[in-house]
């Protein structure tokens, strides 16, 4: 079956490579977020990634606990190279071949940004990893991923999270929180729904890029999402109002 979408940037926040742990990285789940990958790239979808650092460091936190700013936050830059190196050694176990670009250069382990040489990685096949964020402090990976996103020319944002799309409501807290089948940005941005930070809904926004929120963790979803099926809330693109 043919993909429904040729090119995505897919949003991998850090707790979603530390698994079960309450910190670091499960190198056994970082296989298995490997192999989802694996098949969707079989399908012939060009794959690029976006790297959290939250399971590492949280420069936001660390700010409102006394921490710098900008220390903090280039602090949570390198953490999400060391999830990306992580991230690279789990797919070449599995057979798949893959760049890290770095926003800070770092050229012993990594690429630089350079956009030219992300589409020809792209277009060999090769899965592309992003890491350091937009290189900026104040800037949080949901912004890279809608940046990156956009500059690569991708047809979606695939945002990966524990839950199976957008609820009213934090679903484990709030058990008759509603999930949406489809919202449009200002839905989130007027409901405070928190699926991203405001400047990378704006951003996506701005260049009608459409976000595709789902369960990561169930075996399969990818591909799923990747062949155009309903399994989550996508955000913006055609939709234009909030469907349940």
């Amino acid at each position: 079956m043919q993909p429904h979408y040729e090119r995505v940037l897919l949003k991998l926040s850090g707790e979603a490579i530390k698994g079960s742990r309450e910190y670091g990285i499960d190198p056994k789940f970082l296989v298995f977020i490997a192999n989802e990958i694996k098949h969707g790239l079989a399908l012939g979808t060009q794959i690029a990634i976006v790297i959290g650092g939250g399971n590492i460091f949280r420069g936001l936190a660390a700010s409102e606990n006394g921490m710098d700013r900008v220390a903090a936050d280039y602090t949570g830059m390198l953490a999400t190279v060391m999830n990306a190196l992580a991230l690279r050694d789990a797919l070449s176990k599995v057979g798949v071949e893959s760049r890290i670009q770095t926003a800070i250069e770092m050229k012993e382990i990594a690429e630089p940004f350079i956009l030219d040489r992300a589409r020809a990685h792209l277009n060999k096949g090769r899965v592309l990893i992003f890491a350091a964020g937009t290189g900026n402090p104040y800037f949080t990976t949901d912004t890279t991923a809608a940046l990156r996103a956009t500059e690569i020319s991708a047809d979606a944002l695939f945002k990966a999270t524990k839950v199976d799309g957008v609820y009213s409501g934090d679903p484990v807290t709030t058990p008759d929180a509603i999930r949406y089948d489809a919202l449009s940005y200002m839905d989130v941005l007027k409901k405070e729904l928190h699926v991203m930070d405001s400047t990378a809904i704006s951003l996506s926004k701005d260049n009608n890029m459409p976000i595709v929120v789902f369960d990561m963790n169930e075996p399969g979803n990818l591909v799923k999402a990747l062949q155009g099926e309903s399994i989550g809330t996508t955000i913006g693109g055609k939709q234009n109002a909030i469907t349940q």
